[in-house]
């Protein structure tokens, strides 16, 4: 199975357990933000958590400007993964722990989603450490879901470090042991700066985290 048709299938599945345990679409706070996710349009501008369900783009983006700026080709799947819809957070329980997949909410999200990654890159190179982009985080908030460049295999990892814990040879693999977790939807609660060794990733992902979901 391809990372992309993965994706469809736990998406399906995550959408289809909220209405079988619930009776309802899955809910966030998207924090008046636009998106193409969003049941109806005055939704937009509600401070209350909203309905939301998985939406495909009508033409696919890709990550071909931040595999220039790096100078090297990306692995196929960041495209698959990030760039044929729109979604909010995707929370999954696993044998692994309880995480959450990064989906961006509208074409601003997708923006930044670019920028996050090019700086985890770049960080990456300037460390030495083997190329890896991020798809989620599992466990502790400091701890990233991430992808090898190279072969595509899923990795646990800390901001700063190398991934330390190998998940699945590939995402789709990965995507494949994941059940959807049915839970409330939590808001954003603004934390004091973290001060670490590498604070530049690691309040990028901070705000990524906090544009993406809304928490």
């Amino acid at each position: 199975m391809s990372c992309l048709a993965a994706l469809a299938k736990f998406q399906h599945s995550y959408v289809q357990a909220f209405m079988d345990r619930l009776g309802e679409l899955p809910r966030c706070y998207a924090h008046q933000r636009p998106s193409p996710c969003l049941i109806e349009a005055e939704h937009e501008h509600s401070d209350e958590a909203v309905p939301w369900q998985c939406v495909s783009r009508e033409l696919a983006a890709d990550f071909d400007n931040v595999a220039h700026a790096m100078s090297f080709s990306l692995h196929p799947d960041i495209n698959d993964f990030y760039g044929h819809g729109f979604a909010g957070p995707l929370q999954f329980d696993s044998p692994w722990g309880e995480g959450e997949l990064i989906q961006p909410w509208n074409d601003e999200d997708f923006v930044l989603l670019q920028q996050n990654i090019l700086g985890h890159l770049m960080m990456k190179k300037q460390l030495k450490q083997p190329q890896t982009w991020f798809i989620g985080l599992i466990g502790d908030q400091e701890e990233m879901l991430t992808v090898n460049n190279d072969d595509g295999s899923v990795w646990r990892e800390v901001a700063g470090n190398e991934p330390h814990e190998r998940l699945a040879d590939s995402l789709a693999d990965f995507i494949a042991a994941l059940n959807p977790r049915v839970a409330p939807p939590q808001r954003f609660e603004e934390q004091d700066p973290m001060v670490t060794d590498h604070p530049g990733i690691v309040t990028s992902l901070k705000r990524m985290w906090h544009n993406l979901f809304g928490r």
